[in-house]
């Protein structure tokens, strides 16, 4: 019995049609990262555990993806007795799928700090792994595409990359809204509140409100075991209304004694008085309750959501001063964004935003009569992907239905026909497969056409 073909859950396939669609996202999004001066970078799918571990707070760990060793290691372990699962497998497994773009990247800069310069400026697009439990826009193998810059703490650097975000979203014609906060003013909350040893836990427990509401951050905040008292006093906190200016007010006043909290608010308000200047167009919001639960973050913390598709976010990033520290390069401070190309792909889909030609490969195809006629269009075919088209010509000189249904099939736009007449007369029969209409033209007339 043959075995029944399956992928992993959470992965997918990518027919012809959703790959052109993708790299419709991809290019763009990849034109304007170098358009604000960024260089491409590439790491292994694979990282020591040692690099991924502990980077991404207890609940990122527990998605990592970790490789088991192979090899002689298994004729190695014939001769070990494992005390428990726990010592098996850290025995037997060293190595992980990465979880993001950017603890990789800190390793990366850390080992090559000789061969770049600082502020180092880099993209990276490529597909990271979370053991996740698949749902809608959410899977366990997808893209990023990150945009990092390393070696400086200006904030000009949160104003590009909100600039960025601007400029990708509006190339893709997706409506959006910046989120901003900073984790120093989360840290100042913590500390009024009198929980400044437990940020971490208050930030993980908020940043799941717009998910599991209130009532249930709250209770996982006693859970953790925070007084009563503290989560009291965080309830206005979190119910702060008002458009930025307001907010930024009511939070001086709640930060006054919070040293960390105070220099968090300043961070903010320039950010948002450069806004105009940067001629970022899309609206941006101060969200107290985004807290990214990364515990790298230190600083200006984004989150981008479509204004008119509900997918969760679909871009998320912010300052990290402490990243390379970890791998022994004291002092550098970086900020970036990623971009979640699959989610960016369901808001596109389900907004019908992609352009009709996104799908289009071969923009010509010549129909095949035989073997004198091929030998006639082979030139042709050449002198027109000399011009920048993409041409091709059907293999058989089978019958017109079946090679206008397979230009048909593939969305090609037009046709070229080349008969007895068209070869005497140093034409081409150009159809336009949408109009229907057809006319007889010199190659170079079908040029412009097509091009």
């Amino acid at each position: 019995m043959a075995q029944k073909p399956s992928i992993p859950k959470g992965t997918r396939d990518f027919t012809p049609d959703i790959m052109v669609k993708r790299n419709y996202i991809f290019d763009t999004i990849k034109s304007v990262f170098q358009k604000y001066g960024y260089s491409p970078i590439e790491t292994p799918a694979m990282e020591n555990l040692t690099t991924l571990m502990g980077k991404y707070g207890e609940e990122g760990d527990k998605l990592l993806f970790k490789i088991q060793n192979s090899g002689e290691v298994f004729e190695k372990m014939k001769k070990v007795n494992p005390q428990n699962a726990l010592d098996f497998q850290r025995s037997t497994t060293e190595k992980g799928l990465r979880y993001d773009l950017t603890v990789p990247f800190a390793r990366f800069v850390v080992q090559n700090q000789n061969a770049i310069s600082f502020p180092f400026k880099r993209y990276q697009i490529q597909p990271v792994w979370r053991a996740d439990r698949p749902q809608k826009g959410r899977y366990r193998e997808f893209y990023q595409c990150d945009v990092d810059v390393v070696g400086s703490d200006s904030l000009l650097y949160e104003v590009e990359l909100m600039q960025i975000v601007d400029a990708v979203f509006t190339k893709l014609n997706v409506g959006i809204t910046i989120k901003l906060n900073n984790r120093k003013i989360l840290a100042g909350i913590a500390e009024v509140i009198g929980e400044e040893k437990r940020m971490v836990d208050i930030t993980v427990a908020i940043d799941k409100l717009d998910k599991i509401g209130l009532e249930n951050v709250n209770k996982e905040l006693t859970d953790k075991g925070l007084s009563q008292e503290a989560i009291d006093k965080l309830q206005p906190i979190l119910a702060l209304s008002g458009n930025n200016v307001e907010k930024l007010a009511q939070l001086k006043e709640i930060l006054a004694s919070s040293e960390t909290g105070m220099k968090g608010v300043e961070e903010v308000e320039f950010l948002f008085s450069l806004i105009e200047e940067a001629a970022i167009k899309c609206t941006i919001k101060l969200d107290l309750t985004l807290a990214r639960g990364l515990n790298y973050y230190t600083g200006a913390i984004f989150e981008i959501q479509a204004n008119d598709y509900k997918i969760g976010s679909i871009s998320g990033g912010g300052r990290y001063d402490n990243l390379t520290g970890i791998f022994g390069l004291k002092g550098i401070s970086g900020v970036g964004v990623s971009f979640g190309a699959d989610r960016i792909f369901d808001v596109m889909e389900g907004l019908d935003l992609f352009p009709k030609d996104a799908n289009v490969v071969t923009q010509v195809m010549f129909v095949n009569f035989g073997e004198k006629e091929m030998r006639y269009s082979l030139p042709l075919l050449t002198q027109m992907r000399a011009a920048g088209i993409n041409a091709e010509i059907y293999p058989d000189a089978a019958k017109m239905k079946k090679q206008f249904s397979y230009a048909n099939n593939k969305g090609i736009p037009y046709v070229i026909i080349i008969g007895d007449d068209e070869m005497q007369n140093n034409t081409v029969a150009l159809k336009n497969m949408e109009a229907g209409t057809q006319e007889k033209v010199s190659i170079e007339e079908a040029i412009k056409i097509i091009g």
